[in-house]
């Protein structure tokens, strides 16, 4: 059985991201403890809601620290939605706020005009997209599920797994390394949902 870290810092999706990833088999440790999560070889850090909270909960509740010594330690990192949009360098929403820097770019708003929030579904375009295990076993033009009021801008070409769009092309996915991100919630998107969720499982850490 799988064993997935959960991090629980009070801002995320937590109980719906939980049951997604036990329907499928794993054993998810949902813990706000650092030290768990520095030795998990699987980490998942969800969110919903602003940015600069979300980073400030982070850094003061030690999870930071607990997530770097992880992946230094080789595991493989997930986040979903404001957790996606965390591993950026910064955030424009309200502001300018650091991020996490495992990605390069930064979250910035939709361009004028784009109906905001982005919520429901929406097509996934992987065409041209840096290849990996992430949508692996899904057909091009996948329909995932979205609610989001920022998107990432200046990602690095490399890093791009999935683009979409909504106000013009924007970046829905991301990998570098052992870090992946989606701007999209899996865990509501059915199917294709749990075939990314799968993914990440069954790809070595």
């Amino acid at each position: 059985m799988t064993r997935v870290a959960l991090l629980d810092y009070g801002v995320g999706n937590v109980g719906s991201v939980r049951r997604a990833f036990e329907r499928l088999g794993a054993e998810v440790v949902q813990t706000s403890d650092p030290a768990v999560v520095a030795s998990a070889s699987r980490v998942v850090l969800p969110g919903v809601g602003a940015f600069a909270p979300a980073r400030e909960r982070l850094a003061a509740s030690g999870l930071e620290a607990g997530l770097r010594a992880a992946l230094d330690g080789g595991a493989r990192l997930l986040g979903l939605c404001l957790g996606f949009q965390l591993l950026f360098e910064a955030s424009e929403e309200f502001g300018t706020t650091p991020g996490l820097g495992l990605l390069r770019g930064r979250i910035a708003p939709f361009p004028p005009g784009a109906r905001v929030p982005h919520v429901g579904w929406n097509r996934l375009e992987t065409e041209g997209a840096a290849e990996g295990p992430l949508f692996a076993g899904l057909p091009r033009g996948t329909y995932v599920y979205f609610v989001h009021s920022f998107r990432p801008e200046g990602v690095d070409a490399g890093d791009v797994a999935a683009w979409c769009d909504h106000g013009g092309r924007f970046v829905a996915a991301a990998r570098h390394g052992n870090v992946w991100g989606c701007q999209f919630h899996p865990e509501k998107s059915s199917s294709a949902g749990r075939r990314i969720l799968e993914n990440f499982l069954s790809e070595a850490a």
